[in-house]
């Protein structure tokens, strides 16, 4: 069973699917000081984010491949349990 933080993970990995955002909106949506929902810091640790400088956008954070892959994983596995 997937814990909260797991699913909060994949929450964080959807919103940042349609393409990169500036690191400074991802960072005050998404980091937390509660030590039991480190959905940030899991995130990056387990490689599903990419941080990146892009020119007229500054400091950005996309999907890593890693983490385009558990969404498609995830997205795949929701389609058959809706069977």
């Amino acid at each position: 069973m997937p814990s909260t933080v797991d699913n909060l993970i994949l929450d964080l990995l959807e919103w940042l699917r349609p393409g990169p955002l500036p690191y400074v909106d991802v960072l005050d949506a998404w980091r937390t000081s509660c030590p039991r929902l480190p959905v940030w810091e899991e995130a990056n640790e387990r490689g599903y984010l990419e941080h990146r400088f892009t020119a007229g956008q500054g400091h950005v954070v996309a999907l890593s491949t890693l983490g385009l892959d558990v969404v498609r994983l995830h997205r795949t596995i929701s389609r058959s349990n809706d069977r």
